[in-house]
């Protein structure tokens, strides 16, 4: 079938061939594989139909082989009749003959049977092979799915990377930062003139006020360390 050497094409080449010649390397795979299901499936309803008849054939032949008995055992029968006074000799030996020749019939007929029979088990056997080829094949290809489907997967993505990268400028890459750059620059120096600017907006009442409060403070600080000296001198 066209579909198993195309699959083996797949086997051997690399994904990229294979999608560069516009083949879908799933999808072929997946119809390879349905293709191989489908075999199967009549395959295992042939080989039934095959051992259904053996089977059929199988039970013929014992039927042939006891008929044959039969018909010997009742030649024998007749003879004894014959011999006891029963019937005339020439009477049972008649019917005695007729006896060994259905009997004969019937053995033939149960060789030909076996001869039948064991050509349908040797199609059996060929068939139950291509039966374990198909399944094994099934099994090798489902793998190989699923190996071709991460590869794709893959390779998809690599393409798609390497597709973005090609397509991005050096030059317009590096005005881009330096832009980038220019107006982080841009955003420091705002921030330092509102701080000058927050400063400036102080007034001098506020500055005056500020040191004075530390003075204060530094007055305060004076005064106990001079109230700390005098005890201590009078200790």
């Amino acid at each position: 079938m066209n579909i198993f050497k195309r699959l083996y094409t797949i086997g051997k080449a690399e994904i990229n061939s294979v999608l560069e010649n516009f083949e879908d390397p799933i999808k072929l795979t997946e119809s390879g594989i349905s293709d191989m299901k489908n075999q199967l499936s009549e395959s295992m309803e042939a080989l039934a139909k095959l051992k259904a008849l053996s089977i059929r054939k199988k039970n013929e032949i014992e039927s042939e082989e006891q008929t044959a008995k039969d018909y010997y055992t009742k030649a024998i029968l007749l003879i004894q009749k014959s011999e006891k006074g029963e019937i005339e000799v020439s009477e049972a030996d008649r019917l005695a003959k007729e006896a060994l020749k259905k009997q004969s019939i019937a053995q033939e007929r149960g060789e030909n049977l076996k001869t039948e029979n064991e050509k349908l088990q040797d199609d059996c056997e060929k068939m139950q092979s291509n039966i374990n080829n198909l399944k094994s094949s099934i099994s090798k290809w489902e793998n190989e799915l699923r190996t071709l489907e991460a590869r794709v997967q893959v390779s998809e993505a690599t393409k798609d990377i390497n597709q973005k990268m090609t397509q991005i400028d050096s030059s317009s890459a590096v005005s881009m930062l330096e832009k980038l750059k220019e107006k982080v620059v841009q955003q420091e120096a705002m921030a330092e003139a509102y701080s000058d600017i927050s400063k400036a907006g102080k007034s001098v009442d506020k500055e005056i006020d500020d040191l004075v409060k530390n003075i204060d403070g530094e007055v305060e600080n004076a005064l106990q360390k001079l109230k700390e000296s005098l005890k201590k001198a009078n200790l």
